[in-house]
């Protein structure tokens, strides 16, 4: 199958991406030249990606002392991929951008995770740049941010410690200026860093002349000692090789040295790696120290870095589904094709027939339904938010600002809400397959495997639900939330209209009105300790709204004869009649705060 005519489909008939080009911004462009980017991205996944998503799987990244040797095919790709001019889809024109949507731009990148998510290493790169251009001064923006759109250089983000993981306010890396007069440094004003950061993905390769590497550190207060907690995080620019003021390279390393590369479960085409900041390996001017250069002001660093790690949520919720869509395909493929069984008739089975394939099996067909719900769910949902980015750049400012509010609520779900459900698909794909899914001989394992990483990937499941209940539904007065409402409102009421959607327009009402009870029963003691409890089950019941309403409105659109139409509609009714009547069970613990798992005392496990 090809997941072209999905994206078509969500991409011109629900979402109407075609009219985006009567905004000034996209005045250049049409349906054609939204095709011809579609088109070209789709060959290059399918000639230099797909073929070697094996290969990228079983020929681990490794470090012969001096480099860190990938695949031949990693290489090819990755230049097919910069050559394509991909990297600087959305910029503007003087950034030798195209002033694509981003809608497209997404749509478009997903080709590539479907191919390979394990060979794609873009969206960090792209995410650095686009923090530069917002946050970095004009000589970093033309020194690391246009050679990183420009394919010269390529990104990463620095974050987590080994003794920290996801507890920035932990982190210890040091940043010290470099002389007395390291604001006179024409590339910003320039810090010497030591530290350690782990899991940075592409941390160390050959890909590209440079790795530019964001890196969250903190400034010594006054007294020498680091300011606790994360309104001491700065950020920097730390290159791998040093750069001129023309973007050129100087000859000269700095201090980062690859202490060790992580071998993971899934996802091992990409580098990850535990980096050295400062340790002395690659001594400039004769001392130890990673050079650095500040981005924005000092203990910003961290509101900086949401730029980026914002962008990122939504490019894991995508591999996620992407991911989850590689094993529905292969899963069907495969049911259709093969024999066992026969069916249970009104005197039973009868063995003297032949064997039937198993897609007519009702609990295949069962797995099948719920890869497809959750699968394609997900990427409307993915390509929804992606549509809200482009309103929020060049919307009304009215519409602008019901784009930012919509997008803080749901990035948490557009990030955590696919790495559950499109794994499970996963899952299940492997489950159609039977023994032959537990096999290298077919794909459907590593696909399981790969998407494992993305329930951690860009903050964990844990931290995602906190910041959904902890701080979107509750921000600016609740406003994002009740606007949230709102959407989900229109939709119910223009499915009432229907006969064949008025049952699941009254089912999604209810489960509105259920999420809108248990936020409030969350909080009703103010007590934070009492309602992020049970963050997690909140999150999922959330999410399952959320995709309940985003698979009403699609149905609202799906209208034209034909199986595709016939294929949605019957998502969209698995989906009401199997998953959103979970929801009640999830939120009765919130609206209970039940202590249970709180409680839990240590010595009992």
């Amino acid at each position: 199958m090809s997941l072209r005519p999905t994206l078509d489909f969500l991409l011109y008939d629900w979402l109407k991406a075609e009219g985006l080009n009567g905004r000034e911004r996209f005045a250049d462009h049409t349906r054609e030249t939204f095709d011809a980017v579609l088109d070209t991205c789709e060959r290059i996944a399918r000639e230099k990606y797909a073929p070697h998503n094996r290969t990228v799987d079983i020929e681990e990244p490794r470090f012969d002392g001096e480099k860190v040797i990938l695949p031949k095919a990693t290489h090819e790709a990755n230049r097919a991929y910069a050559e394509s001019g991909m990297l600087s889809a959305a910029q503007d024109y003087d950034e030798g951008g195209m002033q694509l949507p981003y809608t497209i731009e997404a749509a478009a990148n997903s080709f590539f995770g479907l191919a390979s998510v394990s060979i794609g290493s873009s969206m960090l790169t792209k995410g650095n740049a686009n923090l530069l251009l917002v946050h970095g001064t004009e000589a970093q923006k033309e020194v690391f941010a246009r050679n990183e759109f420009g394919g010269r250089f390529s990104g990463t983000m620095c974050l987590s410690e080994p003794q920290a993981g996801s507890s920035l306010s932990d982190i210890t890396t040091r940043a010290v200026p470099d002389g007395d007069d390291f604001e006179s440094d024409p590339l910003g004003p320039r810090y010497r860093l030591k530290g350690n950061k782990m899991w940075i993905s592409a941390g160390e390769h050959e890909l590209t002349e440079n790795i530019i590497h964001l890196v969250l550190a903190k400034i010594p207060g006054p007294d020498g000692k680091l300011i606790a907690g994360t309104r001491g995080i700065s950020l920097f620019i730390v290159p791998k090789k040093l750069v001129g003021t023309d973007g050129q390279l100087t000859g000269v390393r700095n201090d980062v040295a690859l202490a060790g590369l992580n071998h993971k479960l899934g996802w091992r085409g990409t580098t990850n790696t535990l980096l050295n900041f400062g340790e002395g390996k690659y001594p400039v001017d004769g001392k130890a120290g990673a050079v650095g250069y500040l981005v924005g002001k000092p203990h910003e660093g961290l509101r900086c870095m949401f730029h980026m790690m914002n962008e990122a949520r939504i490019g894991v919720g995508t591999a996620a589904v992407v991911l989850g869509l590689a094993g529905y395909y292969a899963s069907l493929e495969y049911a259709k094709n093969r024999p066992q069984g026969r069916p249970v008739g009104p005197a039973g089975k009868d063995s003297a027939q032949p064997q039937v394939r198993i897609i007519e099996h009702a609990d295949v067909k069962r797995m099948l339904l719920a890869q497809k719900s959750y699968c394609e769910g997900a990427m409307a949902l993915e390509m929804y938010c992606a549509r809200l980015v482009d309103e929020q750049h060049t919307g009304t400012p009215e519409d602008a600002d019901q784009a930012r509010l919509l997008l803080e609520v749901l990035t948490p779900i557009a990030k955590s809400w696919p790495s559950e459900w499109c794994l499970e698909a996963n899952s299940l794909a492997i489950q159609i397959h039977g023994g032959y899914g537990y096999t290298r001989d077919f794909p459907v394992e590593q696909y399981w495997r790969d998407n494992r990483l993305n329930m951690i990937h860009e903050g964990t499941h844990g931290i995602q639900a906190a910041d959904l209940l902890g701080r979107k539904v509750l921000m600016e007065g609740g406003k994002g939330l009740m606007l949230l409402a709102g959407r989900i409102n229109a939709t119910i009421e223009r499915a009432i209209q229907q006969p064949a959607l008025a049952e699941h327009a009254n089912a999604l009402g209810k489960a509105l009105q259920q999420v809108g009870a248990a936020t409030k029963s969350a909080w009703a003691t103010g007590n934070p300790g009492e309602a992020l409890a049970n963050a997690v089950p909140y999150m999922q019941a959330f999410g399952h709204m959320v995709l309940a309403w985003i698979w009403l409105d699609v149905a609202l659109v799906a209208s034209a004869p034909g199986p595709a139409t016939e294929g949605r509609q019957r998502a969209l009714r698995y989906f009401f009649h199997y998953e959103l009547p979970k929801i009640g069970a999830w939120l009765k613990v919130v609206e209970t705060r039940d202590p249970t798992c709180a409680d839990m005392p240590e010595e009992a496990f």
